[in-house]
């Protein structure tokens, strides 16, 4: 016997006449669905790409010397975080994992929000993003960079300041 649906009086489902095993079950296959949908976005955006490529070689071919970059709508800038989200999920990968370079921190903001660990462009993006706001955590006294292999540094969180008049080793009276 299924459970039809009921709706409040402002149109929003009820979700407290439904078993837990619907909601769940719903909300699964919305994330399904939605998780399919973000993937034939992406497709279809690297089939614009590389049909704009085209379209540049083509008009290099024919002479065309104009810039083409000048031409195009200015654009608002994507806002890949929400305000505090990078603060937080960085932050929260150094206190778990210890020194980390910003390319691992960056895989893990992929993994973290859902998106594909295989595309370098936005391996390479994240990885940028995320040594900017470590090297400005850094100016700000939040981060530490110690020299990891070869060029890469290895960030953690500052550790706490030690007041200087109690001794770290002492043990408190009773």
């Amino acid at each position: 016997m299924a459970i039809e649906p009921r709706l409040n009086d402002n149109g929003t489902l009820n979700l407290s006449k439904l078993p837990d095993t619907q909601i769940v079950a719903g909300l699964l296959a919305t994330r399904v669905k939605m998780f399919n949908e973000a993937a034939q976005l992406r497709e279809r955006t690297d089939g614009i790409k590389k049909d704009i490529a085209a379209i540049d070689r083509v008009l290099d071919a024919v002479g065309y010397s104009g810039e083409l970059d000048a031409i195009m709508p200015r654009r608002a800038p994507l806002r890949v975080f929400e305000q505090g989200e990078l603060t937080r999920l960085t932050l929260e990968v150094l206190r778990r994992s210890g020194p980390l370079t910003a390319g691992s921190i960056a895989f893990a903001h992929l993994v973290a929000r859902g998106e594909d660990t295989e595309d370098r462009k936005a391996l390479k993006a994240m990885t940028d993003r995320v040594s900017r706001f470590l090297r400005r955590e850094r100016s700000k006294g939040r981060v530490v960079a110690q020299n990891g292999e070869g060029k890469a540094l290895l960030w953690s969180i500052k550790p706490p300041r030690v007041a200087s008049n109690q001794p770290t080793n002492a043990i408190p009276e009773p």
